[in-house]
């Protein structure tokens, strides 16, 4: 019961936390159908988890709503299976992570310093290739570090600067995090952190760990379902060391051009309700409490007038 009631409380924050428009409709037109709407249909793909499998739902079911024909092809797989499909013309858009379509897609080694310059960057790349990207989520799904609440209390943490306070501590995450550039290197560099010893994980989930006092501190992303439940703390990263990954849909230009400002306005209403605690209470819903991503989407949809025709 409590994570389902983080979900409605997610729900209310969507209402309450609009963005610049007045609530009510989110096309132009006041919501008419109009014959390309109702003939044109959008194939959108979504990647191979679960917050990806949400949001396909998201912007589907927006668009059916406002009279758009839409075929969601869900958990396509990796990025670089899915930009294929886009690429191909198998799909017309997916949601997609602006950190990872530099880094991933594109092949660009420099991060950039802000959500918004990360996102500027892969928009005039995809450009170039004859895609654009619509607004991005105010979420950001990166990799982050978190401890128990009672452990950010006993210390008194908030950011990972604050853990250079602290006489030692054990940090535990995958391997590869010891020395990615942007795991464990990049946080000492970052914040000046040497009182650590790490600790892989082998065959325990971050939260385990720490629930189980195996580490103090546990790298993890900043959207996972057990966040949902109060009992952690995501230490703020004001350096950036683990960078930006907000959310864009990558969208076909001739698809964009074609539809016009309906289409554009009808998914970037969606992404404009999408803050942290939404999407982390959704996948909460789907990945612990098993609802169906559909149901889900729907009800968040539903709370925030984008299922209004």
């Amino acid at each position: 019961m409590l994570r389902v009631s983080a979900l409605l409380a997610a729900l209310a924050l969507g209402l309450a936390g609009c963005g610049g428009d007045d609530g009510g409709d989110a096309s132009g037109d006041g919501g008419s159908t109009t014959s390309e709407q109702s003939n044109r249909t959008i194939t959108i793909g979504s990647k191979n988890f679960t917050e990806a499998v949400i949001l396909g739902e998201l912007y589907s079911q927006a668009l059916e709503a406002k009279g758009y024909t839409t075929e969601l092809k869900s958990s396509i797989g990796s990025t670089e299976i899915i930009d294929a499909a886009l690429t191909s013309g198998e799909i017309d858009f997916y949601p997609e992570y602006t950190g990872t379509m530099l880094t991933v897609v594109f092949g660009e080694d420099e991060a950039q310093d802000s959500a918004d310059s990360t996102y500027d960057a892969a928009k005039e790349l995809y450009e170039e290739r004859g895609q654009t990207l619509f607004e991005m989520t105010p979420f950001s799904d990166s990799d982050a570090l978190a401890v128990t609440s009672a452990y950010a209390e006993e210390n008194g943490l908030e950011s990972i600067g604050d853990l250079a306070e602290i006489d030692g501590f054990k940090l535990g995450g995958q391997p590869e995090f010891e020395t990615r550039l942007q795991g464990l290197p990049g946080v000492k560099e970052a914040y000046g952190i040497e009182n650590v010893t790490f600790v892989p994980f082998t065959g325990i989930s971050p939260y385990e760990a720490l629930d189980q006092g195996a580490v103090d501190v546990a790298a993890i992303f900043s959207t996972d379902p057990p966040l949902a439940s109060g009992d952690y703390v995501v230490l703020d990263d004001p350096e950036a060391n683990f960078g930006f990954q907000n959310v864009a849909p990558v969208v076909d230009q001739e698809l964009a051009d074609e539809l016009g400002d309906d289409f554009r306005d009808t998914i970037d209403a969606v992404s404009d309700k999408l803050s942290e605690e939404a999407i982390i209470a959704m996948n909460s819903a789907v990945a612990i409490d098993q609802r169906p991503a559909d149901e889900v989407a729907r009800e968040f949809l539903e709370a925030n007038g984008l299922l209004d025709s």
